[in-house]
């Protein structure tokens, strides 16, 4: 897939004001549990700033205090942090539904961003996807895996699909040689 970097404009070359929004936990569960290695996200949030021109990039995450180092590090990676409490889940754990987040900041910022990058494999996401596509909004979907994709998501993402199971080398952490 061919992404148009910026826009030409008198003849000088602007970059584009794009955002990415975020499924934290989709995300995590896709690269680590689907795919078997752990994001990096420092290297992630340059990879969106490099491949998509993403300036703003909301992460939807769950919050639990014990994490707060976390959440450090994840800011200063220059990630936006939208927090969503969490509940108790006897099969994970804990749960922290942010679809409706995400869709509901994914309009506020609507007309602030030239387009959208979606990250996440979640089928609850494939009216967005379609409206902002139907739009010329969508720059891309970006799913953690592949075989885990809504097939609903790559539908209405049609040609704007893209898949994070072929970026290990790009996006994994690296092992400490110290």
């Amino acid at each position: 897939m061919e992404l148009q970097k910026s826009k030409i404009s008198n003849g000088v070359k602007k970059e584009e004001n794009n955002f990415a929004f975020i499924d934290s936990q989709n995300v995590y569960k896709g690269t680590r549990r689907d795919l078997g290695w752990e994001l990096d996200w420092v290297r992630f949030r340059v990879y969106l700033k490099h491949k998509y021109d993403i300036t703003n990039a909301y992460l939807f995450i769950g919050f639990m205090p014990e994490h707060n180092d976390i959440y450090d590090e994840l800011q200063k990676a220059g990630f936006i942090l939208k927090f969503k409490p969490v509940l108790p889940n006897g099969k994970d754990g804990v749960k922290g539904n942010i679809d409706a987040d995400l869709v509901l900041q994914v309009m506020i910022d609507y007309p602030n961003y030239d387009r959208a990058v979606i990250v996440s494999s979640d089928g609850d996401f494939y009216s967005l996807a379609r409206h902002l596509y139907d739009n010329q909004k969508l720059l891309a979907v970006l799913s953690p895996c592949r075989q885990k994709c809504s097939s609903l998501l790559r539908k209405s993402a049609k040609d704007k699909m893209a898949y994070m199971d072929t970026l290990k080398d790009k996006l994994a952490k690296r092992k400490s040689t110290a």
